[in-house]
C-alpha cells in the first residue's frame, strides 16, 4: 500500500513566486502583454495555505497514500489574472492574443538562449505547454482538496498579491492607485 502523499497546487503564489512577479516585470518592460491561451483556468494558492496542507497531511494519518488538488477560493482565467497584475501596479497594458503555435516555439528558442545567459527566459516552451490546460481543483475525480484536509480557512490573490506587487508600480509603494476612468 503506497504511503505518499501527493498535492498538487496550482499556481503558487506569495513574495517571491514567479508567476504575478514574473508578469508583474514583464508588464513593466513592454508596451504590450502577450496573452497565451487567455481562457485558461487558473485556481492560485498562497504559499502559506500550501504549507498549512503539508504540516495537515504530515498530521493526518489517513492522507497517507492520497492525492491532493490543492486551489485557492477563486478561479480565474488568465486574462482575468494579467489585468488584475496590470491593474494593480498601475501599468496599463493592451493583451495582445499571441497563438501558441507561436507562443510554443518562441519559448523553445527563449530557453535556449538563455542558456547562455545569467538570466531566466520570459517564458519556456513547457509553461507555454502549462498555460494551454486548465489547472483548477477537480480535474482529477480521485483527488481529495485541500478543505479535507481541515484547511478552510483560504487566502485570495487580492488580499496577498498587492503586498509584494507595489515594487512593479511607477511610483512605488506610496503611490495612490489609480483607478482606470
Amino acid at each position: 500500500m503506497p504511503t505518499a502523499t501527493i498535492m498538487r497546487p496550482s499556481v503558487v503564489f506569495g513574495p517571491e513566486d514567479t508567476f504575478f512577479n514574473r508578469f508583474a516585470q514583464m508588464a513593466t518592460t513592454l508596451p504590450v502583454m502577450p496573452l497565451i491561451s487567455g481562457k485558461t483556468k487558473f485556481q492560485p494558492i498562497f504559499v502559506g495555505d500550501v504549507a498549512d496542507a503539508i504540516v495537515a497531511a504530515i498530521e493526518t494519518r489517513e492522507a497517507q497514500g492520497r492525492i491532493y488538488e490543492l486551489g485557492g477560493p477563486r478561479t480565474y482565467t488568465f486574462k482575468q489574472l494579467l489585468q488584475f497584475i496590470t491593474t494593480e501596479i498601475s501599468r496599463p497594458r493592451t493583451l495582445v492574443p499571441l497563438p501558441t503555435v507561436i507562443a510554443h516555439p518562441m519559448g523553445l528558442l527563449a530557453s535556449v538562449a538563455f542558456k547562455l545567459l545569467p538570466w531566466d527566459p520570459p517564458i519556456t516552451g513547457d509553461q507555454v505547454t502549462m498555460l494551454r490546460r486548465d489547472n483548477v481543483v477537480g480535474i482529477d475525480a480521485n483527488a481529495h482538496t485541500i478543505q479535507d484536509l481541515g484547511v478552510t480557512s483560504l487566502e485570495s490573490i487580492e488580499a496577498i498579491v498587492p503586498a509584494y506587487l507595489w515594487r512593479f508600480r511607477p511610483y512605488g509603494q506610496f503611490q495612490t492607485k489609480q483607478n482606470p476612468a
